[in-house]
């Protein structure tokens, strides 16, 4: 059974801990199975690599690692700033995520 997390693909998160803190970023992948996200612009990696089809030129490249989401926190949509989440059901009965300190809906 896969664990539940509080961050979703697309969601703009802030780091709170770790070597990229205080960055914020938009998140590109979820990674359940390891419970790790892929944000973009956070820590970045230097990856050497061989010429192949994708690079034909080969050499450093730098790309996005994964941080594990225990170090990241949704950003409130209204101020920016790192919130917690929760769910409530909208006037169509439908269960929306909405930020615990605004009470803004998060998209």
């Amino acid at each position: 059974m896969q664990k539940k997390v509080h961050i979703k693909k697309g969601d703009t998160v802030v780091v709170v801990t770790g070597n990229s803190r205080g960055q914020k970023g938009k998140v590109l992948e979820v990674i359940r199975e390891k419970d790790r996200a892929i944000v973009e612009g956070v820590n970045m990696v230097k990856k050497h690599t061989k010429p192949n089809s994708k690079s034909p030129q080969g050499g450093i490249l730098e790309q996005e690692a994964s941080i594990h989401i225990s170090n990241l926190m949704v950003a409130d949509p209204k101020t920016g700033k790192p919130t917690r989440v929760g769910r409530r059901e909208d006037a169509a009965g439908k269960l929306v995520r909405y930020a615990k300190k605004s009470g803004e809906e998060i998209k």
